[in-house]
């Protein structure tokens, strides 16, 4: 692969505070980031039930709309007392269990299946798959872990999903307490994105 084949990278999300963080790690190697939506690119589905085929299948879907080398993140929280749900179905939590398809939602439907738990541990999991073409036969592929612990009563005003959840212990604050940029530099994605790269740089 040359170093040039990545100058221009689709992103297959139009999850605007994913663009961020990816955009701030990858602009910083000199990789421009562009999301599928300002290409005109619908959302694939994501059938799967492991975060690594959802996210393949996404970058797939994106590379071949736009012949672009095309990069994807599948994530969710995996909560252990829940046997690692909400897992891949962390964005549509609620609605399974027949509410409205939102964050307030899953983060109640969360609070209320942890109310009789003690064991709060949990972690934000994230898998990112980078294809050069939609036929790509060796997809770069990075996960990243980050450990906290699930809380009632949400915290911050910063981040989406579950963050204000999301208790980091060593930090004494929630994600969505933290500051963006410290975020950005701790976060599942971050340390997914890191691995990533060096991937990259591997290959070239």
């Amino acid at each position: 692969m040359s170093d040039s084949a990545l100058k221009r990278v689709v992103l297959a999300s139009n999850n605007a505070g994913k663009l961020r963080e990816f955009a701030a790690l990858l602009g910083a190697a000199g990789i421009e980031l562009v999301t599928q939506g300002e290409l005109g690119v619908t959302e694939a589905e994501e059938p799967h039930a492991t975060f690594v085929e959802n996210a393949l299948a996404k970058a797939r879907h994106a590379s071949q709309a736009t012949g672009l080398p095309a990069l994807a993140d599948d994530s969710g929280l995996c909560v252990r007392a829940l046997r690692g749900a909400p897992g891949v179905y962390s964005a549509r939590y609620a609605q399974l269990a027949g509410g409205e398809k939102s964050d307030a939602a899953n983060n109640a439907r969360l609070v209320a299946d942890l109310a009789q738990v003690s064991d709060r541990r949990a972690y934000f999991f994230s898998v990112l798959v980078l294809v050069r073409h939609a036929a790509d036969p060796e997809p770069l592929i990075a996960e990243g872990r980050w450990h906290g612990e699930v809380i009632d009563d949400a915290r911050g005003a910063n981040g989406f999903g579950y963050d204000a959840h999301f208790l980091v212990p060593s930090m004494g604050k929630t994600a969505a307490e933290l500051d963006p940029a410290i975020k950005n530099a701790h976060s599942h994605r971050a340390i997914a994105l890191r691995a990533l790269l060096a991937r990259i740089k591997e290959t070239l």
